[in-house]
C-alpha cells in the first residue's frame, strides 16, 4: 500500500510518501519538507504564536493535497515536542483536524523514543544486541535502551537542539560561558534520568538517529548523503570536543560552509553538539553508529506490523497514529 507519514517536529515539518509492503523496507515515493522552526515561534508563556500557527496550518493543507495527489491510501500524522509542550498545542491540533479533516495526533516523548527505537532495531537487526538509542530533535532528546524490538526503558528530556540554542546560544558567536552553561545544564538534565537507562545494562551498540547526529558525523568525516543510506556512518566521542570548538568559533553563516551543515540548522548545530557531548559523557559512549531510519520509519514499521496481524485495519482516508498502539 502507499502510505503518507506527516511528521510535525520542533524544527521541520516533513511529509514522506512511501510504498510499503509487509516484510520489506519502505520505498520512498516522494518527500516534501519545510523548516518552520516551531520551537522558535513560542511566546513568552510558551504558546505557539500566530505566525507559527498560520505556517503550520498552511503546510498541513499542502501536505494533505500532495499525499492525495500521490495516491496515498492513508496519512499517518503526528506532532512531537514543540506542539506537545505548548499550552495551546492541543487547541491548535483540534483546529487543524476540524478544518482539514485530518487526524493529527500528538505523541508523548516516551512513545516517540519507543517508536524511534523500533526503527533503529529494524535497521541494525538482532545482531546489534542491546541498543542504546539517542535522538536529538528540535525540542527534545529521546533516549531508549533495550534488547527487544521495543525498549525496556525510554525517556524524553527537553534538550532539543532548537530549544537549547534559543535558551543558551543566542549570540552569533557564543562566549565560553555560554557554552559552559549549556554543557552544565545538559549534563544535569541527562544525569537525572541516567539511572533509568543504565538499569538496562551496558549496551552492545550505541545508535544515533537524528539529523543532528548525521550532521556531526559528517563534520567529522563520515560519508556524505550522496553515498546512500547503506554507507556506514559513525560518530566518535574523541571528535566532539574539536567539533564544538570549531562551531563555537564561527558564525552561523560560516558554520553552514562545513560539510553536513545546512543553512537552516547552522545556528542550532552547536547546541546539538554540546548536548551530544553531554550524552556521550554521561553514558560513557566511545562510538555511535548512525541510523538512517528514525521516527517516521518507526511509524511505518508499526503500521505494517498491524497489517501483518490478525487485526483488521480500516481503510479510512486518514488514520490516527494512536490507533496503531
Amino acid at each position: 500500500m502507499r502510505l503518507a507519514v506527516l511528521d510535525i517536529g520542533s524544527n521541520s515539518v516533513h511529509l514522506l510518501v512511501v510504498d510499503a509492503h509487509v516484510g520489506a523496507p519502505p520505498l520512498p515515493a516522494t518527500s516534501h519538507k519545510e523548516v518552520l522552526r516551531l520551537a522558535e515561534h513560542l511566546s513568552d508563556d510558551g504558546t505557539i504564536d500566530a505566525e507559527g500557527q498560520e505556517r503550520l496550518h498552511d503546510f498541513v493543507t499542502e501536505a494533505v493535497e500532495i499525499a492525495e495527489d500521490q495516491g496515498a491510501e492513508q496519512i499517518l500524522a503526528f506532532a512531537t515536542s514543540a506542539v506537545r509542550d505548548a499550552p495551546n498545542g492541543v487547541a491548535l491540533i483540534d483546529s487543524i483536524n476540524a478544518q482539514l479533516g485530518v487526524t493529527l495526533n500528538v505523541m508523548t516523548g516516551k512513545d516517540e523514543a519507543r517508536v524511534t527505537f523500533l526503527a533503529a532495531r529494524r535497521w541494525f537487526g538482532w545482531s546489534a544486541g542491546k541498543i542504546l538509542l539517542l535522538d536529538i530533535g528540535g525540542g527534545s532528546l529521546e533516549i531508549a535502551a533495550g534488547q527487544d524490538e521495543y525498549p525496556q526503558a525510554a525517556v524524553s528530556v527537553p534538550l532539543g537542539a532548537g530549544r537549547t540554542y534559543s535558551e543558551f546560544l543566542t549570540d552569533p558567536i557564543p562566549t565560553a560561558d555560554d557554552v559552559h552553561n549549556l554543557r552544565k545544564h545538559a549534563r544535569a538534565q541527562i544525569g537525572r534520568i541516567a539511572g533509568k537507562i543504565n538499569r538496562v545494562g551496558i549496551p552492545d551498540q550505541v545508535v544515533g538517529s537524528s539529523k543532528t547526529f548525521r550532521s556531526l558525523a559528517r563534520i567529522a568525516g563520515a560519508a556524505p548523503s550522496g553515498d546512500g543510506i547503506y554507507a556506514p556512518r559513525k560518530l566518535f566521542r574523541r571528535d566532539l570536543e574539536g567539533i564544538i570548538d570549531t562551531l563555537a568559533s564561527r558564525t552561523p553563516a560560516e558554520r553552514a560552509e562545513l560539510p553536513g551543515v545546512s543553512e537552516a540548522r547552522a545556528g542550532q548545530v552547536l547546541a546539538g553538539a554540546i548536548v551530544a557531548e553531554a550524552a556521550f559523557t554521561i553514558f560513557d559512549v566511545g562510538v555511535m553508529n548512525i541510523s538512517p531510519w528514525a521516527l517516521r520509519e518507526g511509524i511505518i514499521m508499526r503500521k505494517l506490523d498491524l497489517l501483518d496481524s490478525a487485526e483488521q485495519s480500516s481503510a479510512m482516508r486518514m488514520e490516527s497514529v494512536a490507533a496503531l498502539d
